[in-house]
C-alpha cells in the first residue's frame, strides 16, 4: 500500500513539474528573523521567553499554476531560537538558544498587478530539519556553551553536557510584500510552529513541556 501511494505521488509530482516547467523561475531570498520559542514548561506553565535575532538565506523557485497564482517551494538556511532570564539564589542566569535549520517552505502566492509591480500575498506549510546550534548560559562573569543534538527521545545514558531538541520543525507560513518591475522584492514573513521541538526524556513523569518555534521577519529577494 505504501509503495502504491509513493508511486502515485511520484507520478503526480512528475506530471505537475512537466506541465509547469515552461513557467518556472528561480530566485534568491535572504533576510532577518525575530524568533521565539513559545508554549509550556514541564509543569504546564507558560514559557516566559524573549525573541532573538536570526537570519535566513536560500533559493526560491516559482511555478505558475493559474493566472496570478504561483507555487513557491524553496530551500532556506534559517536560524531560530529564544532567550530567557531568571533569578536564582540572587544571581541572574541568562540563557540563549540558537538553532539552525534547513527549511522547506511550500507557499501558494497570489501576485496581482499593482502599479508597475505586483502585490505578494501568500501562505503555506513549511518543514525544517535541524542541523546544528548552541545554547549559551551566562551567570555573573562566567559563561557556558552547549552544543545542540537532535533526538526524538533522550535516554538516561545519553550525554548530559549537550542540549537536546527534536530534529523536525513544521508549521505554517504567511507572507505579504511587493515585487518591483525589476524583479526585486521585499516581504514580511510570519511563522507559526505546529510541532513540538522538545524531545521526550526517558523516565520523566507528567512532563507537560510543549515548546514550539514562532516568529516573524523581513526579507529581500531577486527573481532570476
Amino acid at each position: 500500500m505504501k509503495k502504491r501511494i509513493s508511486l502515485i505521488t511520484a507520478i503526480v509530482l512528475f506530471a505537475i513539474i512537466t506541465q509547469a516547467q515552461r513557467n518556472v523561475s528561480f530566485g534568491l531570498r535572504g533576510g532577518i528573523n525575530f524568533q521565539n520559542i513559545n508554549g509550556k514548561d514541564e509543569e504546564g506553565n507558560k514559557l516566559d521567553n524573549e525573541m532573538v535575532t536570526g537570519f535566513h538565506l536560500g533559493i526560491i523557485s516559482e511555478i505558475a499554476v493559474a493566472p496570478q497564482f504561483y507555487f513557491q517551494p524553496g530551500l532556506l538556511y534559517t536560524v531560530k531560537g529564544a532567550k530567557n532570564k531568571e533569578e536564582e539564589f540572587g544571581e541572574t542566569i541568562k540563557t540563549k538558544v540558537k538553532i539552525s535549520y534547513l527549511e522547506l517552505p511550500l507557499n501558494l502566492v497570489y501576485k496581482p498587478n499593482l502599479g508597475n509591480g505586483r502585490l505578494l500575498l501568500g501562505f503555506g506549510p513549511y518543514v525544517g530539519f535541524g542541523i546544528g546550534g548552541k545554547v549559551t548560559y551566562k551567570e555573573g562573569g562566567s559563561s557556558l556553551k552547549q552544543e545542540i543534538k537532535f533526538k526524538n527521545k533522550v535516554s538516561v545514558n545519553d550525554p548530559e553536557d549537550v542540549a537536546y531538541f527534536k530534529p523536525l520543525d513544521a508549521g505554517v507560513n504567511m507572507l505579504a510584500g511587493y515585487e518591483f518591475s525589476n524583479k526585486v522584492s521585499f516581504q514580511l514573513n510570519t511563522q507559526l510552529g505546529l510541532t513540538k521541538i522538545n524531545p521526550k526524556y526517558e523516565g520523566s513523569v507528567n512532563d507537560k513541556t510543549a515548546a514550539k518555534n514562532t516568529g516573524f521577519g523581513f526579507s529581500l529577494g531577486y527573481r532570476l
